[in-house]
């Protein structure tokens, strides 16, 4: 008997919509999803105005190591769970392209939907590593960008390189639904209720389940 072989977790595929839609690009590992990814993008819709955020889980980050990371199938199967909102959509668009990089990914989204309005939304935990990110001043010529507060790294947003190069392109916080309308560069910092979920503390919790499980304790 033939035995069927399992079908890969897919992602919400961006599909055409109506022109002119708001929409929220947040890349990352999601290694794992959690509801700190939920709470940042349901502020951004929000604060920002927007229709719709995609999750874009990244196929490797380039600046995170292999060990550790979960396969791809299962970061997209815990992205779908964490989500839980019809305006939260997961996609698997980052390895279709077969791109790793977030400027690479930008410049082919916008090819794809022309008219709509796109704006990249990061944590305030990725400004210390943001002049390493690959392009990275091709990210901030081509969409606005909106950093979503989180301590103790909302302090860098001022000091770090990238923010010196776009200082007089940083928009207030008041202007938020008028960054998705606004030519980049175009930045801004957005504050809120702050929400302790890590990923990084996540997976500790889970190696020191598992230990505890191999030594016969109780998780």
């Amino acid at each position: 008997m033939r035995r069927r072989r399992s079908r890969p977790v897919r992602g919400d595929v961006p599909r055409a919509r109506p022109p002119g839609r708001r929409i929220g690009l947040l890349g990352g590992s999601f290694n794992p999803a959690h509801a700190g990814h939920r709470h940042i993008s349901l502020l951004a819709l929000k604060r920002l105005g927007l229709h719709e955020v995609w999750w874009l889980v990244s196929p490797q980050n380039p600046l995170k190591p292999r060990a550790g990371m979960a396969a791809f199938d299962e970061r997209m199967a815990s992205a779908r769970t964490a989500a839980g909102d019809p305006r939260l959509r997961v996609s698997d668009i980052e390895r279709r392209f077969g791109s790793c990089y977030s400027a690479d990914t930008v410049a082919r989204l916008r090819r794809l939907f022309p008219r709509h309005r796109l704006v990249w939304i990061i944590g305030a935990d990725n400004l210390p590593t943001l002049a390493e990110w690959r392009r990275w001043p091709a990210l901030f010529e081509a969409l606005p960008i909106a950093v979503i507060d989180r301590w103790p790294y909302s302090r860098y947003a001022s000091v770090v390189k990238p923010a010196k190069r776009f200082a007089r392109r940083r928009m207030a916080e008041r202007r938020a639904p008028a960054l998705v309308r606004s030519k980049p560069p175009a930045w801004m910092v957005i504050h809120g209720p702050l929400h302790p979920a890590s990923a990084t503390a996540l997976r500790a919790d889970g190696r020191t389940a598992g230990r505890q499980r191999e030594a016969g304790g109780t998780p």
